[in-house]
Formats: structure tokens, sequence, C-alpha cells
């Protein structure tokens, strides 16, 4: 049962960054904007967890640079908004 849900939430993790690269692609949002980062760390952050479930080690180093990648540009779009 909880592989189940760990698929579950990792499915909706791949939705999410898959979902924010289409939406930069398609030019509705942008790459510094508030929804595209937080659409990536959401997403990085269900797939992480996916992966503490069912390990893998290569994907869970990128989601932690992934991680990493989400936050500075959410630090960014805070430090131009202040």
């Amino acid at each position: 049962m909880l592989n189940l849900i760990a698929d579950i939430i990792g499915m909706a993790g791949t939705s999410l960054v898959v979902g924010a690269f289409f939406l930069l692609q398609l030019n509705k949002v942008s790459p510094k904007g508030l929804v595209y980062n937080l659409m990536n760390l959401v997403g990085a952050l269900f797939l992480l967890f996916s992966l503490c479930i069912n390990f893998n080690l290569a994907s869970f180093v990128i989601e932690i640079f992934w991680i990493a990648a989400s936050l500075i540009g959410l630090y960014n779009y805070k430090k131009n908004k202040v």
C-alpha cells in the first residue's frame, strides 16, 4: 500500500514538473515567476518523497539539485519583489 501511495505522489510530482515546463514553453509562465518555481519545488519534493520509498540514487540526486534551483528561483523572486 505504501508503494502505491508513493507512486501516486511521485506521479503528481512528475505532472507538476512537466506541467511547469510546458507552461514555460507556451509562454504562460515566466522562468523567474512564482508559479513556475513553486510548481518545480513542489513537484521535486513530491518526487523526492516517492524516491525515499522506491530509492534510485541518480533520480534522488537530480531532485536535490532541482529543489536547490527552485529555492534559488524563489529567493530571487522574493528579493526582486521587495
